[in-house]
């Protein structure tokens, strides 16, 4: 039986006495591939290690837009590109992109970081993984204007409206479905409306300790209840919601059936 490809999570995150049980739950509950999405030069570096040690992690290799303090001046330029070109286990650049909030760092490091990502992963030939929030007109824009349509990816943890989403797959990207779409209404529709070849499955998982069980933490083995809810608003089986999203994930990072973990 084909296996679900989890293509975000931050599993570096999590304590290392914990990764092994996590890969475990997963496999059992249908996993067989999870990439691991770096925050920062370091997180990247512990996503790559990850990748080494257990056959079925991937990493990503980037600067999460939340973790900027100053623009990727030419010598974080070149760690990045020596860690996502000296690895074959990097699958993408992954996690940029911009956001918005009050918090956020100042826009102008945000544009700044995030063409210079783009441009590493045109470099490399890797598709990107975006982030974006509250801030859709200016990802779009700068996707435009730096010709990411020629790496192609994916809009992470996607929670827009559909005229959006149609933009964003006009450009030669997928949208990412995680839990939110068990919840909100609005995304249920989105899911419904575009086609399955431009979807693909998350969980985006990371520690959550503001949950008062541990239990509750969203983990990859998740994505099984992401998979079923998009086959019940799609109305087709479990078996190719499963098969197709995971071929997409796999089509755009340019990996193949051969990394899914079988057992």
């Amino acid at each position: 039986m084909q296996r679900l490809v989890d293509s975000h999570t931050h599993l570096d995150h999590f304590p290392t006495q914990e990764i092994d049980s996590i890969v475990s739950r997963a496999i059992e509950n249908g996993v067989g591939l999870i990439i691991s999405a770096g925050t920062t030069l370091e997180s990247s570096e512990q996503c790559i290690n990850l990748s080494t040690a257990i056959p079925m992690v991937f990493a990503g290799v980037g600067i999460h837009p939340m973790n900027l303090t100053e623009i990727i001046d030419n010598k974080t330029y070149k760690a990045l590109k020596t860690l996502a070109s000296e690895n074959p286990k990097v699958a993408c650049i992954s996690e940029i992109g911009l956001d918005f909030l009050p918090t956020s760092p100042a826009y102008d490091i945000q544009i700044q970081s995030f063409k210079r990502q783009i441009s590493l992963a045109r470099d490399l030939a890797k598709p990107i993984i975006v982030h974006s929030r509250e801030a859709h007109p200016d990802v779009l824009k700068t996707l435009v204007n730096e010709n990411a349509r020629s790496v192609g990816g994916v809009i992470h943890y996607y929670q827009g409206d559909l005229d959006t989403a149609h933009k964003y797959i006009n450009m030669g990207f997928s949208i990412s479905m995680a839990k939110p779409l068990l919840r909100i209404n609005e995304l249920q529709n989105v899911a419904k409306a575009i086609p399955i070849e431009f979807i693909v499955l998350e969980t985006d998982s990371a520690p959550q300790p503001w949950k008062k069980y541990r239990h509750r933490w969203t983990e990859p083995f998740h994505l099984t209840q992401v998979a079923e809810k998009l086959a019940e608003l799609k109305d087709m089986s479990i078996e190719t919601i499963i098969e197709k999203t995971t071929q997409n994930i796999l089509n755009i990072t340019k990996l193949d059936q051969t990394t899914l973990v079988k057992y």
